[in-house]
């Protein structure tokens, strides 16, 4: 059985998410001025069309770019040393510390809670019609899933292969792609969620969202 407390528990512990900025290219790296106990915040407006905030300049063949927060949070660390200096794509500049939002701790749980079932390669994925059909209508938490059931359909270089479901019996309590999108192999699909812990999970889910305090 599903161990709520203990679950919660471990959340709390830990309750950040540990961000680290790296240069996206290469070029040479200016620093703004941002040291350990700033806070920063992610894109905002909304169509998130307003940028980070600003973190670093890098340079290259004249052109800059600039490098924002992509989360809100607070420095942890700024490779001040850098400063100047060119550096290679990938290269770690600063480390930000987020504080987990209610909905993201809500998502933490239910990864651990529920059985994941995976992309067995980087392709786009369709449910079979019946089920999309059935999601469309009903909801996600009408499909019911079993070992062997054709579930959906792999798309990828003009070809499309069934595939079927692979876990325990249950109910598709969490969808993480949307219709066309790429997904990369390892990540999660759906997530199910075996009938008998249907009501422990969502006790679960009522417990963070009364009691989570968002900074």
């Amino acid at each position: 059985m599903l161990n709520i407390k203990e679950l919660l528990d471990e959340v709390k512990a830990s309750p950040y998410r540990e961000i680290m900025v790296v240069a996206p290219h290469t070029g040479v790296v200016e620093f703004v001025g941002l040291k350990p106990g700033d806070q920063v915040h992610g894109r905002r407006g909304e169509y998130k069309e307003k940028p980070g905030t600003l973190l670093a300049n890098l340079t290259r063949e004249k052109n800059t770019k600039s490098i924002t927060a992509p989360e809100k949070g607070e420095v942890q660390s700024v490779r001040t040393e850098l400063e100047g200096k060119f550096v290679e794509a990938g290269e770690p500049l600063a480390t930000i510390r987020h504080f987990l939002t209610r909905k993201e701790v809500i998502e933490r749980v239910l990864q651990e809670a529920l059985h994941l079932f995976r992309a067995p390669e980087r392709a786009k994925y369709y449910f079979v019609p019946e089920v999309d059909q059935k999601l469309k209508v009903s909801g996600k938490r009408s499909v019911k899933v079993y070992e062997g059931m054709e579930l959906m359909i792999v798309s990828r270089m003009k070809r499309e292969t069934p595939l079927a479901y692979s876990g325990p019996e249950g109910i598709i309590y969490s969808v993480y792609f949307g219709r066309g999108d790429n997904v990369d192999e390892g990540e999660p699909l759906i997530g199910v969620c075996p009938e008998d812990q249907l009501t422990v999970i969502q006790d679960v889910v009522a417990r963070i969202q009364s009691e989570w305090e968002e900074e």
